[in-house]
């Protein structure tokens, strides 16, 4: 509380100031944030074995994830290994190294989700939304469920929630069963999926990502996931009680930006989230809230969530041009850890191998920009591969003649 008292103490001294100048009205947002922040750490609960364990009983990377979780230290990383593998799998030098085998994986991964317009493609967008689903499928009140693999272990692919996933859940289990005889768990597949598929989108953030969960064949409890017609009440109260506080929530939906819908509207399948699909960017926040292009559908669910009062002063924290892309970033890292953590009861145990993962891409430079517009504005019928293949249409493949998106 000292802190969190100290920061409103700043903030009531500094209005005077502010009223004198203007374009101090940055730094006020900034130290408005900062209060918030300190207000939401004091609200943070930790999950799985950490919740029980002291301090004095945590391994290095244990003691990480608990600040992560208390919102005490950043969930990105820009640690690369750039060398080669340590050998080829099943290799007694490949065995000796724990992330030798997620590099092979992390390799074809990336070669998988990226597509040849240079945005991240559908493969992508749908490992996003399986770590998603896999994970949430847990609550404070369940005890199981959670980051456990059961989304393909089990018959969960079966439940309409999960429409729209057999494309990457085939490639996973391919995965899987290429990896696992290696020690590869398919809960640790997923998630690390997700973590690889995120930063291969342009712009996207490069989270810490951990390896050692364990499998469960059993399906999750149903009816945990959120809807597209959602209220704002009932989508802050599903995820409260998976232990994600507003703030996270609207971190967290902000993965539609790079998104093509194929089962809210049918009639309108392959239509995005926001007018830069593929690429993670911050676009999809005021485009929620104001005009959009006519192909860009927007769901319920978000438009009501950002409009409550409890969630609308970080959506629109979010849209700000000129500092929302690191905010939205280092806010969504920290969320998707703790939901990629959810129903994991052997944290402390977990082992790091973020290294392996892809490097951060700080811009992107839309060469087939003229024909997505042209797409966007609904000039010509579906094409639900054009997000993906685009610049393969155009000619423009080898010139400059898009534009540049930057953070």
């Amino acid at each position: 509380m000292k802190g969190f008292t100290y920061l409103i103490y700043a903030l009531l001294t500094f209005v005077s100031f502010s009223s004198a100048h203007p374009g101090m009205g940055d730094t006020m947002a900034a130290m408005r944030r900062e209060a918030n922040k300190v207000k939401r750490v004091e609200s943070k609960v930790l999950i799985g074995d950490l919740k029980t364990l002291k301090d004095t009983q945590l391994t290095p990377i244990g003691k990480d994830i608990k600040a992560i979780l208390l919102d005490q230290l950043d969930a990105e990383s820009n640690i690369i290994d750039t060398s080669i593998p340590a050998g080829s799998l099943g290799s007694a030098a490949c065995k000796a190294d724990l992330c030798c085998v997620w590099k092979w994986i992390s390799y074809e991964m990336t070669a998988k989700f990226n597509g040849t317009s240079g945005r991240c493609n559908k493969f992508a967008r749908q490992a996003v939304r399986l770590g998603f689903h896999d994970a949430g499928v847990w609550s404070n009140t369940s005890t199981y469920g959670g980051a456990d693999g059961s989304i393909l272990l089990s018959d969960e692919m079966t439940r309409a929630d999960n429409n729209g996933l057999s494309a990457i859940a085939d490639q996973m289990k391919a995965w899987y069963n290429k990896y696992s005889p290696y020690g590869v768990s398919m809960a640790d597949l997923i998630q690390m999926g997700a973590n690889v598929a995120t930063v291969a989108c342009p712009l996207g953030p490069r989270i810490r990502s951990f390896v050692g969960r364990k499998d469960n064949s059993k399906a999750g409890p149903a009816s945990l996931l959120p809807g597209h017609l959602d209220s704002a009440d009932t989508l802050i109260k599903l995820f409260a009680a998976k232990t994600i506080d507003a703030h996270d929530l609207v971190a967290l939906v902000g993965a539609h930006t790079t998104s093509q819908q194929h089962f809210v509207n049918t009639g309108r399948d392959g239509d995005p989230q926001d007018s830069t699909p593929g690429v993670w960017d911050v676009k999809f926040y005021p485009e929620t809230t104001g005009n959009a292009a006519p192909r860009v559908l927007k769901f319920q669910s978000d438009i009501n969530l950002s409009k409550d009062p409890r969630s609308a002063g970080e959506w629109q924290e979010f849209s700000n041009p000129s500092n929302g892309q690191d905010h939205w970033n280092e806010d969504y890292a920290k969320a998707y850890t703790r939901l990629s953590l959810l129903g994991v009861n052997n944290i402390n145990d977990l082992k790091e191998c973020t290294k392996v993962l892809p490097p951060h891409r700080s811009s992107y430079v839309a060469e087939d920009q003229v024909i997505l517009d042209m797409w966007l504005q609904g000039q010509f019928n579906q094409l639900n591969s054009l997000v993906d293949d685009a610049i393969m249409l155009t000619g423009f493949g080898g010139g400059g003649s898009g534009t540049i998106i930057t953070p």
